[in-house]
This record gives C-alpha cells, sequence and structure tokens, in this order.
C-alpha cells in the first residue's frame, strides 16, 4: 500500500471515529453490564459530537462549532424537530382526553385476542403504505399499541417494534415515499416498475412475520370487555388516520389532531381549556430529550461528512467491484453505510444513488432492480439504528430504550434477509 493511499485510509477511518464512539458508548456498554438504561443516550451522542469537533482538522474552534451547528440545523433535522413538537401535544392531549383508553377498547372489541399482534402489523403496513412515512405511522399508532399492552400484559417493546417494523413495509414501497422518490429517481426509472420488482423481493418477507404474529398471538388472552365503547373520544385518532391516509402533510395532520382532541375533550367534560393547554405543554417537554438528541445526531453526521467520512465509504467500497453480484452488493452496502452515517434513509439513498447509477451502467444492472436495492437496503438500517428517528420517537412515546426495542423488530431484519438473498440467487431473475 502506498504512503498516499494509507493516509486516505487512516484519514478516512479518523473521519468515521465518532460513530464508533457513540456505538462503543451507548451500545458496547450497554450490552457489557447489561442494562440499555445506565448510558442515557443523550450523553452519549453529547461524548461522541464533543470528539467529533475535537478532530475535525482545518478549522479553529469557533467553525468547528458552526460546522456542527450546520448539521444540527439542516432543514430535514429541523423538520423532524417540529414533528416532535407536535406529537408530544397531540399524544399526550390525546390521553388526558381519553382517545387512546377508547380506541384501546375498541381494538379489543373488534379484533379476536389472538389476532391483536397481527392486527396491529396490518394497520402499520397498510398505514404506512397510504401514506408513506413511517414516522407518521408510528406517531399514530404507538400510542394505541402501548395502550394494548396495558390492557393485554403483552411485553411493551415488543408490541411496539411490531408497530415500528411495519411502518417501513409502506415506507419502502409507497408511492408517495421519500425513499421510492428518491431512488426511482436518481436511478431514472418509472416508479410501478420499480414497485413490482421490489414487492417480489419484500412481500414473502411481510406474509412471514405476519405468520409468526399469527402464531404468537394464539397465547393473548384480553380481559372481557365490560365498559362500553366511547366512540366520541376515538374520532381524533379516525381523523389523524383518516387526513394521513389521504395524503395530507404529517405536520397538518397532527395539528387537526391536536385541535380535535380539545374540541372532543371540552365538549364530553374530559378536561377543561386550561388543562387542555398544560397536556399539550406537557406532552412537548416529554419531547425533550428525543429533539437534543435529533439536533446532537445532526450535527454530529454532518461533521463526519465534512470530515470526508462518506467519501472514503463510497471510494472504499467501489474500487474492488468485478461482477454483477459484487456491483448489487456494493450498492447495498454503500446506502447502508451512508445511512448509519446519515441517520437518515431519504439522505443516504440521494447520496449514494447517482454513484449506483454509474455501477448500474458499468455493470449493466437493470435499475429497477437497483432502484430496490438502495430503498430496500435503506430502510432495514434505518429500521434498526437506536439513532434513527423513527426508533427514537417509538421509544419516546413508550418511555422506553431504543436498544429494547431492536432484539423485536421481526419485519426490518426478515427484509433485510430477503435482499440479500434477492442478491444472492439473482432474483427476481427477470430484472437480474
Amino acid at each position: 500500500m502506498s504512503e498516499e493511499k494509507k493516509a486516505q485510509r487512516i484519514s478516512g477511518l479518523w473521519a468515521l471515529s465518532p460513530l464508533f464512539v457513540f456505538l462503543c458508548l451507548y451500545l458496547v456498554t450497554s450490552i457489557i453490564v447489561n442494562d440499555f438504561y445506565k448510558v442515557p443516550i443523550t450523553v452519549a451522542f453529547l461524548a461522541s459530537s464533543c470528539y467529533a469537533i475535537a478532530i475535525t482538522r482545518g478549522l479553529n474552534l469557533e467553525h468547528r462549532i458552526y460546522q456542527f451547528s450546520v448539521g444540527a440545523s439542516n432543514k430535514n433535522i429541523m423538520l423532524m424537530v417540529w414533528i416532535f413538537v407536535l406529537a408530544g401535544a397531540f399524544a399526550q392531549s390525546a390521553k388526558q382526553m381519553g382517545a387512546i383508553d377508547a380506541t384501546v377498547n375498541l381494538t379489543l372489541h373488534i379484533l379476536p385476542d389472538n389476532l391483536l399482534l397481527a392486527g396491529i402489523f396490518i394497520a402499520s403496513c397498510f398505514i404506512s403504505l397510504s401514506i408513506g412515512t413511517s414516522v407518521g405511522t408510528i406517531v399514530a399508532l404507538t400510542p394505541v399499541a402501548i395502550g394494548l399492552a396495558e390492557k393485554t400484559g403483552i411485553d411493551l417493546p415488543f408490541i411496539v417494534a411490531i408497530v415500528v417494523g411495519g411502518s417501513f413495509f409502506g415506507d419502502n414501497l409507497s408511492f408517495i415515499s421519500d425513499t421510492t422518490i428518491a431512488a426511482t429517481k436518481t436511478q431514472e426509472c418509472v416508479m410501478r416498475d420499480k414497485f413490482r420488482v421490489n414487492s417480489m423481493i419484500v412481500v414473502p418477507a411481510a406474509m412471514i412475520v405476519l405468520g409468526i404474529y399469527v402464531f404468537q398471538g394464539l397465547s393473548i388472552t384480553a380481559p372481557p370487555q365490560i365498559q362500553s365503547i366511547e366512540w366520541l373520544k376515538v374520532l381524533p385518532y379516525l381523523i389523524v388516520l383518516g387526513t394521513a391516509i389521504a395524503g395530507m402533510n404529517v405536520m397538518l395532520v397532527l395539528l387537526i389532531g391536536i385541535i380535535s382532541t380539545g374540541i372532543v375533550g371540552l365538549s364530553t367534560g374530559s378536561f377543561g381549556f386550561f388543562d387542555w393547554f398544560g397536556s399539550m405543554g406537557n406532552g412537548i417537554i416529554g419531547m425533550g430529550e428525543l429533539i437534543i438528541v435529533t439536533l446532537l445526531a445532526g450535527g454530529m453526521l454532518e461533521t463526519i461528512r465534512y470530515n470526508g467520512g462518506i467519501d472514503y465509504i463510497i471510494s472504499a467500497l467501489t474500487k474492488h467491484v468485478k461482477g454483477k453480484r459484487g456491483a448489487e452488493f456494493s450498492i447495498a452496502a454503500l446506502v447502508s453505510i451512508a445511512n448509519l452515517c446519515t441517520a437518515n434513509n431519504t439522505i443516504a439513498i440521494i447520496t449514494t444513488g447517482p454513484i449506483a447509477k454509474d455501477i448500474a451502467i458499468k455493470f449493466h444492472l437493470d435499475r429497477r432492480k437497483t432502484a430496490s436495492i438502495l430503498d430496500t437496503f435503506s430502510c432495514f438500517i434505518q429500521g434498526i439504528i437506536p439513532y434513527g428517528a423513527q426508533m427514537l420517537i417509538a421509544a419516546g412515546l413508550a418511555n422506553i430504550s431504543p436498544i429494547s426495542i431492536i432484539g423485536n423488530l421481526y419485519y426490518p431484519f426478515t427484509m433485510g434477509l430477503f435482499a440479500i438473498l434477492a442478491i444472492l440467487f439473482r432474483y427476481p431473475k427477470r430484472y437480474s
């Protein structure tokens, strides 16, 4: 290895080292002490962010902090922050008004006990497919899942993981999903063709996971429904789901949801006007840790990008590609590592999409297959990282550790496995 190449390698690994610091401090330490609450995720991100600023070269301290702040104030990061604020206000006001209890009672009334798990998964898949966003699905369904866990004794991280996993089914396939749009635009293929190829890979995975949930649900028993269903209190959730499925912006959906909880709560006497304001305030405060983590993650990951970490990954993975199978695996690895470094599957696809297109041209790959690889692997990684927005908001709403959810994520892991097998066995044959 020449001195120049050796220097580039050291520089690239050095740029990525803040990510290793975070993973060691948060994940490895938690596994060693067997307690995922010993190291708060905010502290892990603070330490790795300070380290990222410290190792940045060529800038004085003021400009290093400015570069970090550029990442924290990225438009995608700020959009997530506003969604978290509205989600916290809606979730808490809905809870105080009684919407969650009413929705849980309705769910228990409609679904047989042994189909609760499968029903939640199907609902999560359907809603995410309809609205094209995993975050919106998680915001809408997680409070209901939490209520069901309390009533039935189902393990909370397990039932939250069902919602999180199902939300990535639609995120991966929906025609209006950001990831689908980014994947098809960068690969210059038609959405319906990408959907056809992509569904051949992931629908079998979803069917297997659904079967597992049906089997696991056989042992579930719910308490008998004595109380009557308060239909009016279910209305805010029906409004949120209906407007989301209609394709309305997620922030507008949540704002309408907040207003509807106030109208129903005041009309039913569930709370007073200032109690409603108080519940919204408590909900927003409850999202404080989540917002701080999002800002710290955005800043740290921007610093990694500035220092050349993502460029290093891209060049390292593409220089040894030879055959079609290797070319497809290099695209999968590119988007996966980019997603690890950005914690945003859409940004990961946009970053690596042009390179994936060049690889596809060079090795005569089907663009519909490469678009599917980009989308599926980005959703797979986004679905399992503990610092992704989806995992953080689900954990924040349920007041549990993101790590406790990961081991229960049946669908993302099965989706990732099927995507790997699709490359290994050149499936679907027609598009490989």
